[in-house]
């Protein structure tokens, strides 16, 4: 009769010392928490041991309507809210983005924010370490614009064609998917040429290339940190994509390397792409190994495909809807085209076409929460706040584009906001107020030395696809609604409805 109660006490054992360690954990952080400098920091949520994870659920679902009723409730002052794992701490307003632009990078670092993000160590390897290929943005892509925009016009009207044929009908696209495609191309039209860029395995390899390191992350960051490299290595899609890259770009990379030792780089028939760019900027031997110049391709790829496909995507959900602007951006993307053809400088005289574009993003951005940071050092801000050491910050970009201290009348869609702030500018044609401006009310592209260095690319290309969907097509939204497809929202991102459809029809109206 004694081995049951004898099964029972073996059975419940371990149960009493995970409850004994739970109560232990829990006081731990309770006496952690009591004890943090973040504790002078307002909270919106919850902020208990335990409810705080009632908070960091709904910032999982839904950051921006968290980070919304933080800036409302705290203006221009900092706030945390509760993640799974830590606190995010919010901050907002001019001061507050002047003081992290400041901040020495030993201090607020953006490289280990974005590597504890999507654990780049163990989905992309140390490209980190020396990040070579943000120069070879700044100088050889962001210098080859005007250069190849002939080969970025030719791709798009390619794309254009083959996803979207002219139709006398109008027909129904996914509008995210068809989008993503014609993005792809073009951008790899400008970093890798023809014909790789029209390879459908390739292509299909670099748009799902975003999402297997994102979820791959999402695994890491589920493991202590001495399985991170083995989950990574074992558990994960990314190394199978990597061997995938290889295959296509080897080649290429051996005939590349074997000719500039050959011939030199003045060679005048060596190709103008982003594996001559690397190479250029190349300051270590590993630089010119076949397998970092393939993940720093596909790294370009994945910080823009995406990124410029919501964006574009967001912005031919407002042309649908808002088709009062049409004519007007039409009259002007044919005149500025006509007078400089299809170029940089056209693009730069499409002020209101500029100007819609920017509003688009005024009100659906891809970020509620950006200019990420995590603190190496303890940091004072300008304002008293004190920052310890381990804290990750960010700025509430989102609640600000909608502020009506900043932007009067701020819940309304003013296509041609910016370009009436632009009037006066003249030929000068000020940067001010321009899509790619860095700005401490809107800000896109971040701020100071760690903006996006690719905005002149992405700016250009969205520009010209808008620009090419204005004078080619009538655009709606599936059976002519007027209703914008509701954005998806994961923590602070803020994602385009992937599922809505777009009605094209070859352009009907003058």
């Amino acid at each position: 009769m004694s081995l049951p109660a004898l099964d029972m006490d073996i059975i419940s054992s371990p149960f009493r010392i995970v409850g004994i360690l739970g109560v232990f954990y829990g006081a731990w952080k309770y006496i952690e928490a009591k004890r943090s400098p973040l504790n002078a920091i307002p909270t919106v949520g919850n902020s208990g041991v335990l409810t705080s994870y009632i908070t960091a659920l709904k910032w999982l679902i839904n950051g921006p309507e968290l980070l919304q009723e933080g800036y409302a409730k705290y203006p221009n002052q900092p706030f945390k809210i509760a993640a799974i794992s830590k606190w995010v701490v919010v901050l907002s307003g001019k001061q507050h983005v002047d003081d992290i632009r400041r901040a020495p990078d030993e201090v607020l670092s953006l490289a280990e924010a974005i590597a504890e993000t999507i654990q780049t160590k163990s989905t992309l390897g140390p490209l980190d370490v020396h990040p070579h290929h943000e120069i070879t943005v700044r100088s050889g892509v962001t210098r080859n614009i005007a250069g190849k925009f002939d080969e970025i016009r030719d791709e798009i009207v390619e794309a254009f064609d083959e996803y979207l044929p002219a139709s006398e009908d109008w027909v129904t696209v996914p509008a995210y998917e068809t989008v993503m495609h014609i993005v792809c191309r073009t951008l790899n039209r400008f970093f890798i040429g023809v014909p790789l860029c029209r390879n459908p395995g390739y292509r299909a390899l670099q748009e799902q290339f975003t999402f297997d390191v994102v979820l791959s992350a999402q695994i890491i960051n589920c493991f202590p940190g001495f399985l991170k490299p083995l989950v990574g290595n074992y558990l994960t899609k990314v190394p199978k994509r990597t061997k995938q890259a290889m295959e296509y770009l080897g080649p290429i990379i051996d005939e590349r390397i074997e000719r500039i030792e050959q011939y030199g780089r003045d060679d005048p028939d060596l190709p103008n792409d982003v594996i001559t760019w690397l190479l250029d900027t190349a300051t270590h031997d590993y630089h010119r190994s076949k397998r970092d110049i393939v993940m720093r391709v596909m790294l370009l790829n994945f910080a823009a495909i995406h990124t410029t496909t919501m964006t574009l995507t967001q912005c031919l959900y407002d042309l649908a809807i808002h088709p009062e602007y049409v004519e007007e951006m039409r009259e002007e993307a044919i005149n500025a085209v006509a007078e400089h053809g299809w170029s940089k400088i056209a693009m730069t005289k499409m002020r209101k076409v500029d100007s819609f574009m920017k509003e688009a993003l005024r009100l659906n951005s891809v970020g509620s929460y950006i200019m990420n940071r995590k603190a190496l050092k303890d940091w004072t801000m300008s304002d008293g706040t004190f920052i310890p050491a381990g804290t990750f910050i960010g700025v509430a970009s989102a609640a600000m584009g909608v502020d009506e201290a900043l932007f009067p009348d701020a819940r309304t869609f003013r296509g041609f906001r910016f370009a009436e702030m632009r009037q006066g500018d003249g030929e000068l044609d000020s940067i001010k107020h321009q899509m790619v401006a860095l700005e401490t009310d809107q800000i896109v592209f971040g701020h100071g030395r760690h903006a996006c260095p690719g905005r002149f690319l992405a700016v250009n290309e969205i520009k010209t696809m808008f620009a090419h969907i204005l004078m080619n097509y009538d655009v709606q939204l599936e059976n002519g609604s007027k209703i914008r497809p509701p954005n998806v929202t994961v923590e602070g991102s803020i994602i385009p409805n992937q599922k809505a459809k777009v009605m094209f029809r070859k352009r009907k109206s003058t």
